[in-house]
């Protein structure tokens, strides 16, 4: 839909004089996302450690004519055709036209709350309705304050119903949410330890939550969680609730039987006491759950029970999160089966666009059918072909006979149709894919699983997920700590932390990153010819190594005067001045750099040439996770500060200096200086044990056979472990080869296999190694995780005494890695 800006101003409630003519149909809040700028609103929104008023000179030269600002800048005086409407708080304003867009529809709008499975109850109300009514649902798990407002703004004339999420993470936010949403019916999944740091009780927080369902007609809970219970009736919300229970057969719905075997679970119900069941192809907790709070609002829509079993058991997983893994034939490939309405496909293209890389890489989209728009197909194949040509698409492979009727809305290098998947798969064209950045994207009816099995490189069936998400929150969650003008370097040395220098790196590039860090020339190489321009410290530089960081503009780490005096030497020789150096100092951990009584040497030879400029002066902390030595830790900080200065002062420019690690980030606020090192709180891990990060990292591996093993039987290699009793035993696909040390062998390693955990058992071989399921409903094929959410990294290092440094980096390089955003 789209609104005058005069109509914007009026939402806003400021002047409409002198405004210049201009349609809205963009709300923009990220200027990396730019797509249409003379349709785009930005909102220049502000937070403790960014201010997108910078943006807006940027925006301006790219064509955007309308800003909603909380300042004025006179830097701005010469955008006499621009729009700048000046409020107090760019985000309440971005809320309050959302807001006005909702209360334009008398519509079923559902909001969904909770701590855990919003999306999942939210994709599949989506399975379960889209034959019924046209559906407008939050894109992936866009529920904060910023992804809310931005998906109710989808909601058009063709919307019959709109599904979204609300998320909070602190006191007194969906008091902001619900006059966005204002939904008709409710639901609230449950209540966990999610975000619970920011609420003085989970009572607080749930509370909280249910404010959401203020104005709905109905909301939908579960009666047995006796807190919940309690706080609805604290919230004076009883008379709207449409309670499920399997303990109070008076509940509105009763369920009262669930049984499961190995494939699926059945759910018998009552309602109106009539007695009603359905299957659904799950068996865990959660879905059960989930299905039944799904259930819930299908009954209050009048769908029959029927129906409702017969949509029930052909339920999908919900796939949250886009992938990206490798394909064959130089082939990198986005997987993004998730669905294909109009909105995913939007943001799928711009996770293609920020993984473009130097080497000429085709960008390629794979796209199927859109189902449910609720507008002609003419119109909707227009619409996403203005999208694939902004984003410089060179290749398009439509599959689906509506999208094959469009083909010539698209207008790129190379275009090929077909009617069907199956058709694409018998042309053999995939055969022809080579050095090609291709994105899957397609309705879950059109089973792209069966193109990316073919395209893909196989893998080794262990793998480690990454979570982009998880790295970006941890970013900013040290961020969040530091003075605004302080730089944060994060280390991405180790092929980052054993995650994949590469992914990471792009992220932290989009995410505005100022500076990386690799141990030796090769890892800053690699990032250079991955597209990465973020400065970037090598902080083991070598003697001979000057050529290869002057080529790939990438700063050296001096720490003693035998390299000093080489770069000197190698930059005087190809005549480069001002060549931006790191000096390290060695304030006590005694590893590298110059002592500081060598600070009048190393002064004397840096006043004395002009090949080398010092960019910083830094340190390396010895203990700053452990209180017991905080005052040799203030020591080190000390001797820094006066040996920088020293520096700062002789060679009479400014120079940075930094000496905080992770657990200094943590713990040493007073210290942050000019720059601070993020290396393993990126990646999930508090050296401090400071509560908020974000697990990274999953290993995850599948059970290969299980067999029952006598009493008195020996497992493995060396005969090192007798059964005590009658066991169950596993083998599963990791071994040291992988990774997985040796040492957690014998019981000292446990693994997790459908929520429980399973002792390791015998000696760790190289590819495999075997665990003990007898008290666990376990079957071959079984997914199993070696570290991840429930089963820290941190506690697997404890078990052998190591560092979970050591535990990330030793994974395998042919474990493959899977990149995940939502």
């Amino acid at each position: 839909m789209t609104y005058s800006i005069t109509e914007i101003a009026s939402i806003l409630g400021v002047s409409d004089k002198n405004i210049i003519p201009s349609e809205i149909s963009i709300l923009l809040v990220d200027s990396r996302k730019l797509s249409d700028p003379e349709k785009s609103l930005f909102f220049a929104l502000e937070s403790k450690n960014n201010d997108a008023h910078q943006f807006i000179t940027d925006l301006y030269q790219s064509g955007v004519r309308n800003f909603v600002v909380s300042k004025k800048w006179k830097e701005w005086a010469p955008f006499s055709d621009a729009n700048f409407f000046q409020v107090k708080n760019p985000l309440s304003a971005l809320q309050k036209i959302a807001a006005h867009h909702r209360r334009k529809f008398d519509i079923p709008v559902i909001g969904i709350t909770g701590s855990n499975g919003k999306t999942v109850v939210k994709e599949w109300l989506y399975q379960l309705l889209q034959d019924d009514y046209n559906i407008v649902r939050s894109p992936r798990s866009y529920n904060s304050q910023i992804g809310v407002p931005l998906s109710v703004w989808q909601l058009n004339e063709q919307t019959q119903i709109g599904i979204f999420e609300a998320g909070i993470s602190q006191p007194d936010e969906m008091e902001h949410l619900e006059p966005v949403i204002r939904p008709t019916m409710g639901i609230l999944t449950n209540i966990g330890k999610a975000h619970q740091e920011n609420f003085e009780s989970i009572q607080q927080k749930c509370m909280e939550k249910l404010e959401l369902f203020t104005n709905c007609e109905m909301f939908v809970y579960e009666e047995d969680d006796k807190m919940i219970d309690e706080c609805v009736n604290l919230s004076v919300l009883s008379q709207k609730s449409f309670a499920w229970s399997s303990d109070n057969t008076d509940a509105p719905l009763y369920i009262f039987k669930i049984e499961k075997n190995q494939f699926q679970s059945i759910i018998h119900y009552s309602f109106l006491h009539f007695n009603h069941a359905f299957a659904i192809p799950f068996t865990d907790q959660a879905s059960i759950e989930n299905a039944i709070d799904c259930l819930a609002v299908m009954l209050y829509l009048h769908v029959s029970p029927e129906t409702i079993s017969e949509r029930m058991k052909k339920l999908e997983p919900v796939a949250m999160r886009l992938d990206v893994r490798r394909g064959k034939k130089d082939c990198l490939i986005i997987n993004d089966t998730y669905n294909s309405d109009i909105n995913s496909i939007e943001i799928a293209l711009d996770f293609q666009q920020q993984r473009k890389m130097d080497r000429p890489l085709k960008k390629t989209l794979i796209l199927s059918d859109i189902l449910q728009s609720g507008i002609s197909s003419e119109a909707l194949y227009q619409e996403v072909a203005g999208m694939v040509q902004k984003r410089g698409i060179e290749k398009i492979i439509g599959i689906g006979k509506n999208i094959s009727e469009n083909a010539g809305a698209f207008r790129v290098q190379e275009k090929l149709f077909f009617p069907s998947t199956e058709a694409f798969i018998q042309s053999q064209k995939w055969k022809n894919f080579h050095n090609e950045l291709i994105l899957l994207k397609g309705a879950r009816a059109y089973h792209f699983e069966q193109i990316n099995a073919l395209i893909e490189e196989r893998p080794h069936e262990t793998v480690m997920e990454v979570d982009l998400d998880a790295v970006v929150h941890n970013f900013n969650f040290y961020k969040s700590k530091l003075s605004p003008e302080v730089k944060l370097v994060c280390m991405v040395k180790a092929n980052a932390y054993g995650t994949g220098a590469v992914e990471v790196a792009k992220t932290l590039q989009y995410h505005r990153c100022d500076y990386l860090a690799v141990a030796v020339a090769e890892e800053g190489i690699a990032l250079r010819n991955a597209g990465i321009s973020i400065p970037t410290i090598v902080l083991n530089s070598e003697v001979n190594g000057f050529e290869e960081l002057f080529s790939n503009n990438l700063e050296p780490e001096v720490y003693n005067f035998r390299i000093l005096e080489s770069f000197i030497k190698e930059a005087d020789r190809r005549g480069v001045t001002d060549y931006p150096v790191h000096i390290k100092i060695d304030t006590g951990m005694h590893r590298l750099g110059f002592l500081p009584e060598q600070l009048p040497q190393l002064v004397n030879i840096l006043q004395e040439q002009k090949a080398l400029k010092v960019r910083s002066v830094f340190s390396h902390l010895s203990a700053s996770e452990s209180w017991i030595f905080d005052d040799f830790t203030g020591h080190q900080i000390e001797t820094l500060k006066k040996t920088a200065e020293s520096i700062q002062d002789a060679l009479g420019y400014r120079i940075y200096k930094h000496i905080l690690n992770s657990a200094g980030i943590e713990r040493f606020p007073e210290a942050q200086w000019d720059m601070v090192r993020l290396g393993i709180g990126l990646y999930g891990v508090s050296a401090s044990g400071l509560p908020g990060l974000k697990n990274v990292c999953t290993l995850k591996t599948t059970i290969l056979q299980i067999k029952d093993i006598p009493r008195h039987e020996t497992v493995g290699y060396g005969r090192k472990e007798e059964l005590n009793r009658n066991a169950r035993i596993a083998t599963i696909r990791i071994g040291y080869a992988d990774g997985l040390n040796r040492q957690f062998g014998n019981r000292k390693g446990q693994v997790l296999i459908n929520g429980q955990l399973a002792s390791i058992v015998g000696n760790v071989c190289m590819d495999l190694c075997m665990v003990d399921v007898t008290d666990i409903s376990a079957h071959e094929g079984d997914a199993v995780i070696i570290f991840g959410e429930d089963l820290s990294v941190i506690e697997l290092a404890d078990n052998i005494g190591t560092i979970p440094y050591e535990i990330l980096t030793a994974i395998s390089p042919r474990v493959k890695r899977i990149y995940i955003k939502e």
